[in-house]
C-alpha cells in the first residue's frame, strides 16, 4: 500500500466514524483536473428497506447537467470512490458537525488531510432519521 492509499484509507475511516457518531453532513469530490464531463460526486445517506445506505450522485455536464445516482453499502464507499481520486478529482471534502476534513492532492499528487471548523451545524437529516428508527 503506497503513502497515498494509506492517506485515502485514513480519510475514509474518518467518514465512517462521522456516520457512526451521527455527525456526518455530506461528502463531496470536487476540483477536477482539466474539463472532464464528470464534475462532482456527492455522497449522502439514504434509507433503503430499513437499512442505512449511501447515495452517490454523479454530476455530469455534457449538453447540460445530468445526474446519475447510485446506492451502495457503506462498506463499499472507499472502493467506489478511490478510483475517482486523482482522476479526475484532486479534493474530497467531508463535512461534519464537528469539523470539515479535506483530502487534497498537491501538484506532485501527494495526498494530505487537513481539518478546519465545521461548515454545517446539522448532520444529514436522513442519517438522524435512521437513528430514530
Amino acid at each position: 500500500m503506497n503513502e497515498n492509499n494509506i492517506t485515502y484509507h485514513t480519510f475514509f475511516e474518518t467518514v465512517h466514524e462521522s456516520i457512526a457518531e451521527n455527525v456526518f453532513a455530506k461528502l463531496t469530490l470536487a476540483k477536477t483536473v482539466g474539463k472532464p464531463e464528470l464534475q462532482n460526486i456527492y455522497v449522502r445517506t439514504h434509507i433503503e428497506e430499513g437499512k442505512l445506505m449511501l447515495k452517490l450522485t454523479f454530476k455530469i455536464y455534457k449538453d447540460g447537467l445530468e445526474e446519475i445516482e447510485k446506492l451502495i453499502e457503506k462498506e463499499s464507499l472507499e472502493s467506489e470512490l478511490t478510483p475517482f481520486i486523482n482522476t479526475p478529482f484532486l479534493t474530497a471534502l467531508l463535512f461534519t458537525t464537528k469539523k470539515d476534513v479535506t483530502l487534497k492532492l498537491n501538484k506532485k499528487r501527494i495526498a494530505n488531510i487537513t481539518e478546519k471548523a465545521p461548515t454545517f451545524r446539522d448532520a444529514d437529516p436522513t442519517l438522524l432519521e435512521f437513528r430514530k428508527l
